[in-house]
């Protein structure tokens, strides 16, 4: 089945060059291509796409204003086009918040190879997103619709000091990532955390779960301790890694070669832990594209951690979460909505359920 793309993009020279990447592929094409969003909505209605490219600056409405309005009447996979800034960023996480779908970089003057892998990688995301599980907006405009940290649940000093929590997402990992730590109490183990995304994201990424979570959320730094009530999330940059010092846990932060094809990797930090923490350790894998942590995971269940996989209805995208469970690396398989519970049961030592 073709993917019938709609490409929104204020850009002529930006409209053209997605159209020829797109339909250079047997598998897509471009049905429309519209210079702002009153155009794009339009086109929507006419042409029933099924993948939306959207510019994040636009004129005559702003393309987060559009998302919006978009979710909320007509629920489809989006892909955001994203300038690599600090302020884009901010723009790109609250689209992912509105229920976009992934988002991708501006496409820059380069070399041939450069732009060879580009078109491979938005062709992925397009791909990914026509079988993605898009839902409705509902939360109000400006509102997280963020769970409550979990009650009737406390975690003994014991509990605290001497154990951890991972997790690794990739795709759709942001809003996931963020159900889950919103459902932890302040005093909880030190989490550590990768989530695929760019360098410049990253910081405003642990920032924004940082006001909104009951513990300190930050992004991690070389060599520093790993302490409780802690989230500590991989740089952009480099792999993370749990280590052990003089006695002592700390962050490890490698630029070596991507695994996976990702820096940072969950495998990197899943392998990481096993050896040092396993018997020790609750992990998670979230929804995301490929196979990244799968491996990982499974280390870690030989090792002796409890391991929870997102289960597929609750998915964006069920893969890494999928590659996990079908090579026995999950304990348990759960619904999005129950992974900070089963989390924090396993941490207790109680109510664990094999899967």
């Amino acid at each position: 089945m073709t993917i019938k793309v709609l490409v929104c993009d204020d850009s002529l020279a930006i409209r053209a060059l997605l159209k020829r990447i797109i339909d250079a592929q047997p598998d897509m094409e471009v049905v429309g291509a519209a210079p702002d969003p009153l155009v794009a909505r339009d086109m929507v209605k006419e042409l029933n796409p099924d993948v939306l490219t959207l510019d994040v600056e636009m004129p005559r409405m702003g393309g987060l204003e559009f998302l919006e309005r978009l979710m909320r009447l007509r629920p489809m996979p989006v892909v955001m086009i994203s300038t690599l800034t600090a302020a884009g960023s901010e723009t790109t996480l609250r689209a992912l918040e509105l229920g976009a779908f992934d988002f991708i970089s501006k496409p820059v003057a380069s070399d041939s190879q450069a732009l060879a892998a580009y078109s491979d990688l938005i062709c992925e995301k397009i791909r990914a997103a026509g079988k993605a599980r898009i839902r409705k907006l509902s939360a109000p405009s400006g509102v997280s619709a963020s769970p409550s940290v979990a009650t009737g649940v406390r975690l003994t000093d014991r509990i605290v000091n001497e154990k951890f929590i991972l997790i690794g997402a990739s795709t759709g990992g942001t809003e996931a990532i963020k159900e889950v730590l919103t459902g932890l109490p302040a005093q909880c183990p030190p989490i550590l955390m990768v989530q695929h995304m760019p360098e410049m994201f990253t910081g405003s990424f642990a920032k924004r779960l940082d006001s909104l979570c009951a513990m300190h959320v930050k992004e991690a730094e070389h060599g520093e301790p790993v302490r409780p009530g802690t989230a500590y999330l991989a740089p952009g940059h480099s792999h993370l890694l749990l280590a052990k010092r003089a006695g002592a846990f700390c962050c490890e932060l490698s630029k070596s070669d991507p695994v996976n094809r990702h820096r940072p990797s969950v495998d990197v930090l899943f392998d990481s832990a096993a050896p040092l923490i396993g018997k020790r350790s609750v992990a998670a894998i979230l929804t995301g594209m490929g196979k990244d942590g799968a491996k990982g995971l499974l280390g870690l269940r030989q090792s002796g951690s409890w391991t929870i996989a997102q289960d597929e209805a609750s998915c964006v995208v069920y893969g890494m979460p999928r590659e996990a469970a079908q090579i026995g690396g999950a304990c348990e398989v759960a619904s999005l909505k129950d992974v900070a519970a089963r989390i924090l049961a396993s941490l207790a030592g109680g109510d664990r359920k094999s899967a």
